[in-house]
């Protein structure tokens, strides 16, 4: 149909176009056959304008149906889709609800587990850290009591010597044997003073000869120096160690004049001062050790001083024992040298014998020889013939 018109259109126009051009040379019939044509091809057009309007009205209302009938199958289907997609929603809106509900309470169970053992180890760290911190607070009480007890030790001169004793012991034990030492020795007849261990060296005899070891601990002088050296005052510093070594001296004559009695102990003493501080301090004074020796024979000896003479003197005991035994051992091999010739002669007199023994069997064994010789020429019995004639009940292999 649009086909139809565009051609009748076009149909028109070239018409028109023809009479343009001809209008000049044609004449007045042409004119009218012209005028005739193009009226009837407007009353032509007329017509075909009034079907094609028609028609296009036909096929408008068609087409107008056609789309609301596709309209009204796309809004029911539209409604059918979402219908299903309400309920298909709904469904998974209650699916996801639940699924959420899940979640949501295990996430809650794991959390409350959770909180409860992280709750309950953090607990029991504290605890734990609360009983180290009473075990510490414990131990501090009790450290706190033996600083104080330390303290009434050494502001007590009785106590005082005590904990030097205690020491001194310590030293003693770790190094010698029990035997090697005493402690609180009467090294003189007669008296009250017992010095606080003494060490047994071999005499010439069989008696003992006492080392006396004595401990002194003049505190009061020594934290004297130490409380002025603080200060930085060089004379207070110069009197306290003066007084320091003063009281060293006297505590020296008191070991000779109590302790020192040759030939019951060594014509000389030891000296111990508990702590190495103290012993520095009387050390780098000169001339102190050589006139203790010169004129007290006493000699001076801190912790680390008295370890090494108790080391140099275990090792002296060692070689007496070592001689003591090498003694022994020289008896003992004399001893066996004289058996052992013994034994030689008896092995002599015996390899006689054993010589006789094996002579005398190299004779019988000849005798047999020529007895035996001499006895082939005679006539052969049956064993249980000679048996018989000798009166033997029963052969060797029978009674075997």
């Amino acid at each position: 149909m649009d086909y139809a018109i565009i051609g009748l259109l076009l149909l028109n126009i070239v018409i028109m176009i023809l009479l343009v051009i001809k209008t000049n040379s044609s004449d007045s019939n042409y004119d009218k056959i012209l005028r005739d044509e193009m009226q009837r091809n407007r009353q032509e057009g007329k017509t075909s304008e009034k079907v094609l309007r028609e028609e296009l009205m036909n096929a408008f209302s068609r087409q107008s149906t056609l789309i609301e009938n596709s309209l009204e199958r796309f809004r029911l289907s539209l409604n059918d889709m979402i219908k299903d997609n309400r309920q298909q929603s709904s469904e998974n809106r209650t699916m996801i609800d639940s699924k959420l509900e899940k979640m949501r309470e295990t996430v809650e169970e794991k959390l409350q587990t959770t909180l409860q053992k992280r709750i309950g180890e953090a607990f029991t760290r504290v605890e734990q850290q609360l009983e180290r911190v009473q075990k510490d607070l414990g131990k501090m009480q009790t450290l706190a009591d033996g600083v104080g007890d330390l303290k009434r030790v050494l502001t007590n001169v009785k106590e005082r010597g005590t904990w030097g004793e205690v020491k001194l012991g310590s030293i003693l034990e770790q190094i010698l044997t029990p035997e090697q030492f005493e402690e609180n020795v009467q090294v003189k007849k007669n008296s009250q003073e017992r010095v606080d261990y003494a060490i047994k060296l071999p005499g010439s005899s069989d008696e003992v000869l006492w080392l006396p070891i004595d401990a002194k601990f003049p505190q009061e002088s020594y934290l004297r120096i130490l409380q002025v050296s603080k200060d930085g005052d060089k004379s207070e510093v110069d009197k306290a160690v003066a007084e320091l070594i003063k009281v060293v001296q006297k505590s020296a004559a008191d070991i000779r004049d109590k302790y020192i009695n040759p030939p019951v102990t060594t014509d000389f003493a030891i000296m111990f001062l508990p702590t190495e501080g103290l012993y520095s301090e009387v050390l780098r004074v000169p001339g102190v050790m050589e006139s203790m020796q010169q004129k007290y024979r006493i000699v001076i000896a801190g912790p680390t001083t008295l370890s090494a003479i108790m080391n140099s003197l275990r090792m002296g005991f060692k070689t007496l024992a070592i001689e003591k035994k090498a003694s022994e051992v020289w008896k003992y091999l004399s001893a066996v040298k004289t058996q052992f010739r013994l034994f030689g002669e008896v092995m002599e007199r015996l390899k006689d014998q054993v010589s006789k023994v094996s002579r005398t069997l190299d004779k019988t064994s000849d005798r047999a020889r020529i007895m035996d010789s001499r006895l082939r020429s005679l006539e052969k019995i049956t064993d249980s013939e000679a048996d018989d004639i000798l009166g033997i009940e029963s052969s060797i292999d029978e009674e075997e």
